[in-house]
């Protein structure tokens, strides 16, 4: 758990506790044992083991018989197919296939979750992908496009950390690539998040001129060449543009056009 975090209200703390327990579940890709789970934490043992009975007990976590290591359970799978439903996204899997299959390249759309961009459809979460998708957001297309474009209520992120050498890590430079992006309509990943990694990214706009998703391609610099980048930046625009329609409430969808992509 971060130290730095407030401490919340005695009434709250067992809450704050099981979210913990459970966001470690995202971030393995195996079962975790009560040990593992309590070190992850910092919570004391004997708490763990209680927190983690209750989960098991109402389905929300699973304990291998053999193993006594735990996984997530039958009830956090219910709840997750039905927000994925409610928030509609299954009507994004077909526009995504099909813009993936137009350009040859991995497409996903991501939303905003504090400093971190979560992919929540997408090729990057097909096959045998057993962990959460994160992205930081100064790092990433998805990120930028994210900042650009955001919510008031939302804080820029105050930790910039280097992950390749080319990371922008100074938040005046982040600043002036967000500027960037606004005026080009896109923002471009270019090796900063991870070695052979390039890509570009546009806004899933609503009225009030906010990102509530970002849409993602994502390949090689050999396949996404500085020379089509405009050309891949207009392809994922046009997908995010039925996105609009289908993923926004029709009282908080834009009126005005979407905005050009301006490619360098």
């Amino acid at each position: 758990m971060n130290r730095d975090s407030p401490k919340p209200t005695e009434g709250a703390q067992a809450v704050h506790r099981t979210l913990a327990l459970l966001r470690c579940f995202g971030d393995s890709t195996n079962d975790l044992s009560a040990s593992d789970l309590a070190r992850r934490t910092e919570l004391a043992l004997s708490t763990t083991h209680r927190l983690l009975q209750a989960m098991a007990a109402t389905g929300f976590l699973e304990q291998d018989s053999d193993t006594a290591r735990y996984r997530l359970g039958p009830s956090m799978a219910e709840l997750g197919r039905i927000a994925y439903h409610r928030r509609e996204l299954h009507r994004a899997e077909p526009e995504l296939a099909a813009l993936s299959q137009r350009t040859g390249v991995v497409a996903d759309l991501a939303v905003r979750l504090g400093a971190e961009a979560v992919i929540l459809v997408g090729g990057s979460l097909d096959g045998d992908n057993r962990r959460a998708l994160r992205r930081p957001l100064h790092s990433t297309a998805l990120g930028k496009v994210l900042l650009a474009w955001p919510d008031p209520a939302e804080r820029e992120p105050e930790t910039l950390t280097a992950l390749t050498d080319r990371t922008i890590t100074d938040p005046d430079a982040l600043h002036a690539e967000l500027t960037r992006v606004r005026a080009a309509g896109f923002a471009v990943n270019d090796e900063e998040s991870a070695s052979g990694v390039r890509t570009v990214a546009v806004p899933v706009l609503d009225a009030a001129d906010r990102a509530r998703f970002a849409l993602a391609l994502r390949s090689t610099p050999e396949v996404l060449a500085s020379a089509r980048l405009g050309w891949f930046a207009e392809q994922a625009a046009a997908c995010a543009s039925a996105l609009e329609v289908l993923l926004i409430p029709p009282a908080q969808r834009r009126v005005a056009a979407r905005p050009p992509i301006v490619a360098g």
